[in-house]
């Protein structure tokens, strides 16, 4: 009795084994098509049957007897396509079935970028990138791709979703910019990675070029306190240039100034008298100011 059940056990293992198998192969067994382009596939059976064929939308077919049966469309257009080829045999199993793995992607119609800021940006403060992609298929494979200039900053994949048909999709990016990013370059590029069956390099379709204007205060590129010791015919100069946006006006102080003296930012040593005269570069967002004191050298010395 031991016998009978360890004999039967083994068939029915046997039998769990037989059915798994599907003896049916598909060639290539993962597609990558464009949207509108043909497309070929074979299913092969490695046993004798009695039906092949494809069960699809489009380009459905069969064959009787013969071990290979081919699925062709002149031009795919369907999104929601899941071909399958199934077998028909003579012997257990009877009946099994093999789905195509097949991916129908179409490039972004446009990709653009956009600042989510109408007034102009101020350094230190935070503002938002946007870069819109207009129907992109299949979503899971897109990777959105910020850079500046030609540096990669950010990027950003859409792999938890699963949607087959195309799709608009957004990202942003979070910039806090300082002075050095004054006529900086944005853009984003959107890539679908497709894998080592999809077109090589990968489709990738790119934003204009965003540039960014920064506004800040005037910074003296040497603030510290300047001395000047020259003679009467001297040609030294008070240099008070800053560097600002928007630009900084200029105004100077002093108790040998006889009259003012308006937006210059740099003034002839040698027809200014000895003592401390001070220069304020200001804009919108602050001032700085610089100090100089002159001492003139007798003729002689």
């Amino acid at each position: 009795m031991k016998n009978i059940l360890l004999c039967f056990l083994g068939l029915f293992i046997i039998g769990i084994v037989l059915g798994d198998s599907c003896f049916l192969e598909i060639s290539p067994s993962r597609v990558v098509v464009k949207f509108g382009d043909p497309v070929s596939v074979s299913c092969v059976a490695s046993r004798p049957v009695r039906v092949l064929g494809w069960e699809s939308i489009i380009g459905a077919s069969h064959t009787q007897h013969d071990l290979s049966v081919q699925w062709q469309v002149d031009s795919l257009t369907d999104w929601i396509e899941e071909p399958i080829c199934y077998g028909v045999f003579f012997t257990a199993p009877r009946q099994c079935e093999e789905k195509l793995n097949l991916v129908l992607y179409k490039k972004p119609d446009s990709v653009s970028i956009r600042l989510n800021h109408t007034s102009p940006l101020v350094e230190g403060r935070k503002y938002q990138l946007l870069c819109e992609v207009q129907n992109v298929a299949p979503v899971q494979y897109l990777v959105l791709r910020w850079y500046r200039g030609q540096n990669e900053v950010y990027n950003h994949s859409f792999s938890e979703l699963s949607t087959a048909i195309p799709v608009q999709v957004s990202s942003t990016l979070l910039i806090v910019p300082n002075r050095a990013d004054d006529g900086a370059q944005y853009r984003c590029e959107a890539e679908l990675e497709l894998g080592a069956e999809g077109p090589q390099p990968s489709p990738t379709v790119q934003s204009e070029d965003l540039s960014i204007a920064v506004q800040y205060p005037p910074e003296f590129p040497s603030p510290e306190e300047e001395i000047l010791e020259i003679s009467e015919d001297g040609d030294m100069r008070l240099n008070c240039i800053a560097v600002g946006n928007p630009p900084p006006v200029y105004t100077w102080s002093s108790s040998n100034l006889q009259e003012k003296v308006d937006n210059q930012p740099v003034l002839k040593a040698a027809l200014l008298g000895p003592g401390v005269y001070t220069c304020t570069a200001s804009n919108i967002l602050g001032k700085r100011s610089k100090q100089f004191v002159i001492k003139h050298k007798s003729k002689g010395v």
